[in-house]
């Protein structure tokens, strides 16, 4: 018997030399069939439906085949009502699609051990922190719920700031002044700086009505205030008049310089609202 060109390979453990393999704090998933219109989902942790999102439900709907079906991830706890319900915690475009379908009564779903809203929260964080199309903000929102406590100190350092971080971009795509999505580099901001320095960066994009405030706005902020090439020559008032003044036109500026001297657009804002900002006189060194 000839042996096949691609033959079968069965699954095999690869070496843990060096690895320490972590206990499973929970029991094993089980496996039920539900009514997917008996299912809930969490906003405190779970994004909100957008119109990419139906796009993708309406096409599950149009091509639903079974083998292509993936288990809809949940765990048992209370609704506001005190009742014992299932929260999906992974698949809610699949359980939509599901509820919505004429001719599915059930469907399979593996439920696992999650009672709290923090260990949700924290389910969802391992489940999607991997996968594309879950934003950064997305995670950020689910790791609030968990009691992450540099996702707190982000909330925080902004409250303080009067910063607000949205949930989502603006059904209208109109963001207003103080208003945010850019927690990644807020996060950052926060690990490289400390709290207070980010909240300084913070306050002077807030107090300039910028809308939204940006990750390129943070870094060109952050380097004004920091970099001794800069922050001897201005303060926070000034610097705030500045990228006032330059609202309409400073981003294009940016922009132009940017491509001229093939620097990164943070740079570049940084260096345009510079220029325009009002220099302190440095006292002659005797």
């Amino acid at each position: 018997m000839s042996t096949p060109a691609n033959p079968l390979r069965r699954i095999e453990p690869v070496s843990i030399s060096g690895l320490k393999p972590k206990a499973p704090a929970t029991g094993q998933p089980i496996m039920e069939y539900v009514n997917p219109r008996s299912l809930y989902i969490d906003p405190a942790y779970q994004r909100s439906i957008g119109e990419r999102g139906l796009r993708q439900i309406r096409k599950i709907i149009e091509h639903f085949d079974w083998s292509k079906f993936k288990l809809p991830t949940c765990c048992y706890s209370e609704n506001h009502a005190g009742e014992t319900v299932l929260f999906v915690l992974d698949g809610q475009h699949t359980a939509i699609a599901c509820a919505s379908h004429p001719h599915i009564d059930t469907i399979p779903v593996q439920i696992v051990e999650a009672a709290t809203v923090e260990a949700q929260a924290a389910a969802f964080i391992g489940l999607n922190t991997e996968r594309l199309g879950v934003t950064s903000l997305q995670l950020h929102q689910a790791a609030v719920a968990a009691g992450d406590k540099a996702a707190l100190k982000v909330v925080e350092v902004c409250q303080r700031a009067t910063v607000s971080i949205l949930r989502g971009t603006p059904g209208s795509g109109k963001f207003k002044s103080h208003e945010t999505v850019a927690v990644q580099a807020i996060g950052g901001l926060i690990a490289r700086r400390g709290e207070e320095m980010a909240g300084r960066v913070l306050d002077v994009l807030s107090r300039a009505q910028l809308a939204p405030i940006t990750g390129p706005h943070i870094k060109a902020v952050d380097l004004l205030l920091t970099d001794e090439e800069y922050c001897q020559s201005i303060d926070d008032s000034e610097l705030v008049t500045a990228i006032i003044s330059l609202k309409t036109t400073g981003e294009d500026e940016a922009k132009v310089f940017a491509a001229a001297h093939k620097v990164p657009i943070w740079k570049a804002l940084a260096i345009t609202w510079f220029k325009k900002c009002r220099k302190r006189r440095l006292k002659a060194v005797a």
